[in-house]
């Protein structure tokens, strides 16, 4: 026996993208189904990093995902770069009138369920999308459920919101993994260590032994990050050989405690090469994915969302396609500028394991030139806080 169901929108993944962009649909009255493989409990049990621009966290707070309250206490006015043995500070207030939270993404995932649920709409969890294909009346999403009954999803628009794996993408280019792709030669070996905050904000480091993240999580534990190979045994090195990595590459005394958690984490530049076809939409990491320096990867998912939304909001207002047709263009343009400032970020401040001694010396110019003068602060600055959406009708 199949399961059918029928709505005006169709969202395949209940991560932030596909939640958001249900939440500012049903705010506009438009109906939408999300569906996820993972249960609730695995999605806001999933820790991820997060870092919430200040436009981003005006749109969860305005439109009631979050409140002001929550938030206030993550806000950050800053980050610093440590490199060649000075610590440089960019005050985000002075430079752009903004700052930054950290708001880890399943925090942000936990809001976006409760409001979902709040509003009598909860997403299906256990739901597998296997295929999006073409129905008598629209797109349709098919797959089973954790019991392994078959459903189909009947549609106006589907919106594949379903990450780096997205099976949305088969049907809108005929592949997985038609774009355009940068692969890096270093990763991230990371920590979670039972401590107190080693410094009030992040700091970024390039030292002669690479890259350095110096994060936080809560008071209590905190978040931290070597440079690596991206085929690192994640067993290979000891804690103390751990700790002598990461203080290597900062200029203040680290806080150290019990190392609870280990992993390496690889990372790509990937834009898919169409964002839409027929009444089929690609937003979030279906779209892209981006190394994590920049913290850009949840906030370009925002980005894509208000597109989405306000495309769709058109439709539904006049039955115009115009701002459909754009969308791929319109949604680019940050998509583009965030890949940039990511691919910047990330090889200013790794060493690449082929670097020369001419590279290195002119990675360590590079450096100086963004920290010395107040047009380089402000254009670290202005990429970090968040350039202004595009797109409006979201309120």
């Amino acid at each position: 026996m199949t399961q059918k169901l029928r709505t005006q929108v169709g969202i395949v993944g209940s991560g932030p993208a596909g939640l958001l962009l249900a939440h500012l649909l049903q705010r506009a009255g438009i109906d939408s189904i999300v569906i996820d493989p993972r249960t609730r409990e695995d999605i806001e049990g999933t820790v991820k990093a997060g870092i919430l621009e200040s436009p981003a966290v005006e749109v969860l707070v305005e439109t009631g995902v979050s409140t002001r309250e929550r938030v206030e206490p993550m806000k950050h006015d800053g980050v610093e770069f440590h490199f060649d043995g000075q610590a440089h500070r960019f005050d985000f207030p002075k430079l752009t009138g903004k700052s930054v939270y950290l708001f880890p993404q399943h925090e942000v995932l936990k809001d976006q369920i409760a409001a979902r649920i709040r509003d009598g709409v909860s997403p299906l969890f256990g739901y597998t999308a296997e295929k999006v294909v073409d129905g008598p009346n629209g797109p349709m999403i098919v797959g089973k459920n954790d019991t392994g009954e078959a459903f189909e999803i009947e549609a106006d628009f589907v919106v594949g919101a379903d990450g780096s794996a997205s099976i949305t993408r088969e049907y809108v280019t005929g592949s997985k993994t038609s774009g355009f792709f940068r692969e890096y030669p270093f990763g991230w070996y990371g920590i979670l260590v039972e401590a107190p905050p080693s410094s009030e904000e992040l700091i970024y480091s390039r030292s002669d032994d690479g890259f350095v993240l110096i994060s936080t999580r809560d008071e209590h534990i905190q978040r931290m990050y070597f440079q690596c190979d991206p085929n690192m045994d994640v067993n290979s090195v000891s804690d103390e050989q751990i700790w002598d990595k990461l203080q290597a590459g900062v200029t203040s005394e680290l806080k150290r405690g019990n190392i609870f958690r280990k992993d390496v984490l690889k990372f790509r530049s990937y834009v898919h090469n169409s964002l839409r076809k027929n009444r089929v939409l690609l937003a979030g990491d279906a779209a892209h994915t981006v190394p994590p320096t920049g913290a850009k990867g949840l906030n370009l998912a925002v980005s894509d969302v208000l597109w989405a939304n306000r495309a769709l909001r058109e439709f539904y207002r006049t039955g115009s396609e115009h701002l459909l047709d754009s969308y791929q263009e319109d949604a680019y343009k940050r998509i583009w500028k965030a890949a940039h400032y990511s691919y910047m970020m990330t090889t200013m401040l790794h060493l690449a394991p082929e670097a020369s001694e001419f590279d290195k010396q002119r990675q360590i110019a590079e450096l100086y030139m963004y920290t010395q003068s107040e047009a380089g602060q402000k254009f670290i600055a202005e990429g970090y806080v968040g350039w202004e959406y595009g797109a409006d009708d979201w309120r």
